[in-house]
């Protein structure tokens, strides 16, 4: 076999290939590479159109409820979630196999809340339940606040974690806007437990209005009450029984930090939350009592389809979340929480953690 040195711009006899340098390749080796080559674009053509079929249009998610949010509406808030389409997940977590499949595998606690003695607000459904669930199986017994119209939800969040956990769990129908209620919570879970480790505030609502002319004041000042006013009237009754080590958890919102054009009112109570946050852990540090917040995206919860008609839920938040371009579901939130809550928080206070899929980066 014989081999032509090639000098560059000369014409290539068809059984040889050479660089810019006229080094010497022989046919049957650009042949192999060629092959490979064409083989490793038609693998990589099928696998960017599978991206596209799928992951554009469909989301790669092995929850359900998240890749095709079907058209639903509930009368009247908060909603429930019994009443939801297509169950929400609470308790299992989406992961993913060395093949990049996702699959879903039951949360299990390790005893980070061994012994704690918690109070949860609107923990019947949505986030609350998952929070209620986590800490459950982290070993922490429960106080459940909600109102008297979620009865079902809470008797049922008590049923589900009588299966998995031998903790115990107080229900308290009650509304938080009601005088007195701060007191009422405080008082039945002290003396059911007699030790307050942490408190979760997480009851909210929101009323969507598309013009600031059209925001009505009973609603600016039912939002405002629901959402910010009776969490600092329930923070104060708790604190004086929490002792060093114990830990504040407030549920704030993406829409503090990007704002959202038809829930002006409940924005600004979500930035109150993050303000609140800062201003409460600055003065509780002294003490060792943590105070942080967690500030949600967009989530698969029972407020949502209480909130908005059937159409807006249609399809609601597919592609639009840049991070596996779905909602997501409150089993991807409850970690944040049992680290706020946990040994894994004790040294942060005054943070606010975002789980929002990548629709608000940066401002914390």
């Amino acid at each position: 076999m014989s081999l032509t040195l090639i000098k560059p711009h000369q014409r290539q006899c068809r059984c040889h290939a050479t660089t810019r340098k006229g080094i010497y390749i022989h046919k049957s080796s650009v042949s192999k590479s060629l092959q490979q080559l064409i083989h490793s674009t038609t693998k990589i053509k099928s696998f960017s159109t599978a991206m596209s079929d799928s992951d554009t249009n469909k989301p790669i998610s092995a929850y359900k409820a998240s890749v095709k949010v079907p058209p639903q509406e509930q009368s009247g808030l908060p909603g429930l979630d019994k009443n939801m389409a297509i169950p929400a997940e609470h308790s299992a977590v989406e992961c993913w196999d060395a093949s990049g499949r996702p699959y879903l595998k039951e949360y299990v606690g390790s005893e980070k809340l061994r012994g704690k003695k918690a109070i949860i607000t609107g923990g019947d459904s949505g986030i609350g339940r998952t929070v209620a669930i986590f800490f459950a199986r982290e070993g922490a017994d429960l106080t459940i606040v909600y109102l008297p119209e979620e009865e079902a939800d809470a008797k049922s969040l008590k049923f589900e974690i009588s299966k998995s956990s031998a903790n115990q769990v107080l229900l308290v129908p009650l509304d938080l806007t009601t005088p007195g209620a701060a007191q009422k919570v405080v008082s039945a879970h002290m003396e059911t437990y007699g030790a307050l480790d942490i408190l979760i505030n997480n009851a909210s609502k929101q009323i969507f209005t598309s013009d600031i002319a059209e925001l009505k004041d009973e609603n600016i000042l039912s939002t405002f009450q629901a959402n910010i006013i009776q969490m600092m009237q329930l923070s104060r009754e708790a604190i004086p029984h929490m002792k060093r080590g114990a830990a504040v958890v407030n549920t704030s919102s993406v829409v503090a930090y990007k704002g959202a054009r038809n829930l002006i009112d409940y924005s600004a109570t979500k930035g109150a939350i993050a303000t609140f946050t800062r201003s409460l852990a600055t003065q509780l540090a002294p003490k060792g009592i943590r105070v942080n917040a967690v500030a949600p995206g967009l989530f698969y919860t029972p407020l949502q389809p209480a909130s908005r008609d059937a159409k807006g839920m249609e399809g609601w938040g597919l592609g639009a979340v840049p991070l596996h371009g779905r909602v997501g579901q409150p089993a991807e939130i409850g970690e944040a929480y049992v680290l706020l809550a946990g040994p894994g928080g004790n040294y942060m206070t005054g943070t606010v953690i975002h789980v929002n899929g990548g629709v608000h980066i940066g401002g914390a």
